[in-house]
C-alpha cells in the first residue's frame, strides 16, 4: 500500500511537472511568436481610416486628416489627395516578405532605434497600429519595419515587407515635409467658369491683353481697344487652357530675405483671372536668372531660365512655375493677332515657347 501511495504521488509530481513544463514551453514558444508574428501591418479597411500622423527621421511631424471623405492637413490645409492614396495603398497592400537572421535582428533594432520613419495610424478616431520604417532590405525590394498594435503591443523583433502591387522601398510615400502634401492647383476653371482674364506685361505692355466672357460672347482687348481677325473659337482654345493650371515645385532654395527681395522687384507679368462667382485671383511672375549669363559689347546680358519662373501665389508664396504651362496663358499671340510693334524681346520670347512646345499661331 505505502508504495502504491508512492508511485502514485510521484506519478502526480511527475505529471505537475510535465504540465509545467509543458506551459512553460508554450508560453515560450507564445512569446517568441509575439515577436515573430508581428507581421500584420496591413488594414484592408483603408475607408475607415480618419488620421495619419507622420514622423520623419529628422524629428519632423505632419499629420493628415479625413474630414467629410477629403483629406486634409492638420489645421485645414489642403494636400494633394494623390499622394494620400499612395499612402492607403501601402497601408493596404502591405505584406510579409521575411524574417531576419538573428544577428540582423541585433543590427536593425540599433539602426531603427537610432533612427526610423514612425507612422501612427487612426481607425474610426482611436489608434489602430503604429509603424517604425527602418532602412531598405539588402536587395532593396522591401523595407525593414517593426509593428506596434493595439491588440499585441509592439515588437521587438523587425521584419522584412514588401507591397503587394510593387516591388521597392515603401517610405517615399511617407514624408513629413509639409511642403510636398500641400495642393499645387492654381487654376481647375472650365470656360463656364471665366468672366475675364487680363494679362499685363509691365515690361512689354505691348504685349498685353484682355479676355472678357458675357455669356456664350467673348471679346478680346488690346490697349483697350477691341480686336478683330479671331474666331470664337481661338478664345474658347485659350480659355480652356485653364482647366487644370498646377505650380511645380516649392521654394527649396532661396531664403526668406531673398524671398522678399524678389517679391519687391517689377514681375515681367501679372496675370488675373475673374470668375462668374466673383473670385478673382492674381498672380506676380518673375523670371529666374540662369547663371550662365553672357558677355556682349562689354556688357552682361541676363539669361532667362527658359524652364521655370517664379509665381507669387495669392497668398504670398513664392513657387516655381513651367513655362510649358504658363506660356499658352500669357503668350496672346499665340492664339489672337496682338500688335506686337515695337516689342524687342518677342523672339525670345518665342524661344521659351517653343523649348516648351508651343507655338505661336
Amino acid at each position: 500500500m505505502k508504495k502504491i501511495i508512492i508511485l502514485v504521488v510521484s506519478l502526480a509530481a511527475l505529471g505537475g511537472l510535465t504540465w509545467y513544463v509543458f506551459h512553460l514551453m508554450e508560453n515560450s514558444g507564445q512569446s517568441e511568436g509575439v515577436k515573430r508574428e508581428l507581421i500584420d501591418f496591413a488594414i484592408k479597411d483603408t475607408k475607415s481610416i480618419d488620421k495619419i500622423k507622420i514622423t520623419d527621421k529628422l524629428d519632423r511631424q505632419y499629420t493628415l486628416v479625413k474630414k467629410g471623405g477629403t483629406w486634409t492637413g492638420k489645421n485645414g490645409e489642403c494636400v494633394t489627395q494623390e499622394k494620400v492614396k499612395w499612402v492607403l495603398d501601402a497601408i493596404e497592400s502591405i505584406r510579409f516578405k521575411g524574417y531576419l537572421s538573428d544577428a540582423a535582428v541585433e543590427r536593425f533594432n540599433k539602426q531603427m532605434t537610432a533612427q526610423n520613419v514612425k507612422v501612427e495610424i487612426y481607425q474610426n478616431g482611436k489608434w489602430s497600429k503604429t509603424w517604425y520604417i527602418g532602412p531598405s532590405s539588402q536587395d532593396h525590394l522591401g523595407q525593414i519595419m517593426l509593428l506596434e498594435s493595439k491588440e499585441d503591443g509592439k515588437s521587438s523583433v523587425p521584419v522584412e515587407m514588401q507591397l503587394e502591387n510593387m516591388k521597392g522601398i515603401i517610405d517615399p510615400r511617407f514624408h513629413a515635409d509639409p511642403m510636398q502634401w500641400q495642393c499645387t492647383h492654381i487654376f481647375k476653371l472650365a470656360i463656364g467658369d471665366i468672366s475675364s482674364v487680363n494679362v499685363k506685361f509691365n515690361d512689354e505692355p505691348q504685349r498685353s491683353f484682355k479676355v472678357q466672357k458675357i455669356g456664350q460672347d467673348v471679346d478680346v482687348y488690346q490697349k483697350g481697344q477691341k480686336l478683330d481677325g479671331y474666331t470664337p473659337q481661338d478664345a474658347y482654345r485659350y480659355l480652356n487652357n485653364y482647366q487644370k493650371v498646377h505650380w511645380d515645385v516649392a521654394n527649396y532654395v532661396l531664403s526668406p530675405s531673398q524671398v522678399d527681395s524678389v517679391k519687391r522687384t517689377l514681375p515681367f507679368c501679372e496675370l488675373t483671372v475673374k470668375e462668374t462667382s466673383g473670385k478673382s485671383t492674381k498672380l506676380r511672375l518673375f523670371r529666374i536668372i540662369s547663371k550662365g549669363n553672357e558677355q556682349v559689347a562689354g556688357l552682361e546680358v541676363l539669361n532667362p531660365d527658359l524652364n521655370y519662373l517664379w509665381c507669387e501665389l495669392p497668398n504670398g508664396e513664392l513657387v516655381k512655375c513651367q513655362y510649358f504651362v504658363f506660356s499658352p496663358l500669357i503668350s496672346g499671340h499665340i492664339f489672337f493677332p496682338l500688335d506686337l510693334t515695337g516689342v524687342e524681346t518677342i523672339d525670345g520670347m518665342r524661344k521659351i515657347e517653343e523649348v516648351n512646345g508651343v507655338q505661336p499661331k
